[in-house]
């Protein structure tokens, strides 16, 4: 009895650090944190493997900051320990390293909407990358649709490969004007 309740403490106490380290807990901010930078995440269930540095939920996943919202039918969180000098009071803690998204995955990031099947967001270096058939980047009345699609988020830069079986496809209204 004790070895289980022991195992759910632990669950639960990696979860409330990846929560933390999300929201931005470990960044150059005031102890409070605002509503817009607290993550939350709902799902059917959760796993969390400190040994692989990894927390995952599964089904019905919703995921939220801010503006930005995540759905999913898996959502896979890696992290990785901070050891930084300069930061001596998060020694021994731990920070976002990529974020993984699997199934029916839709991203509103921004004035985005994402749909795909695999969403993968690297937080070094603030990289979207989304794949699978038809996987889709949506801004207004705009799209553009291929099977490999990476949104450079510090740029704003879009780069859209198919995978030979269908090629890339842009949808853009050009106004009253169109091409004449």
């Amino acid at each position: 009895m004790k070895s289980s309740a022991f195992k759910h403490c632990i669950a639960a106490g990696c979860i409330i650090v990846v929560i933390a380290l999300m929201t931005g807990l470990y960044a150059e901010e005031s102890p409070k944190i605002a509503d817009d930078k607290k993550i939350r995440i709902s799902s059917d269930s959760m796993m969390a493997d400190s040994q692989s540095k990894f927390v995952e939920f599964v089904g019905n996943v919703k995921a939220s900051q801010g503006d930005t919202v995540i759905t999913a039918d898996r959502l896979k969180i890696f992290y990785k320990e901070i050891k930084s000098e300069a930061k001596k009071e998060l020694q021994g803690s731990n920070s976002v390293d990529k974020v993984v998204a699997n199934g029916n995955v839709k991203v509103q990031l921004e004035d985005k909407l994402a749909e795909t099947q695999e969403a993968v967001y690297t937080t070094s270096d603030r990289i979207l990358i989304l794949t699978g058939e038809d996987s889709k980047l949506i801004s207004g009345q705009d799209s553009i649709t291929g099977s490999k699609i990476t949104f450079y988020r510090d740029s704003g830069r879009v780069k859209v490969e198919s995978s030979g079986k269908k090629s890339v496809e842009a949808v853009v209204f050009s106004g009253e004007k169109g091409l004449n």
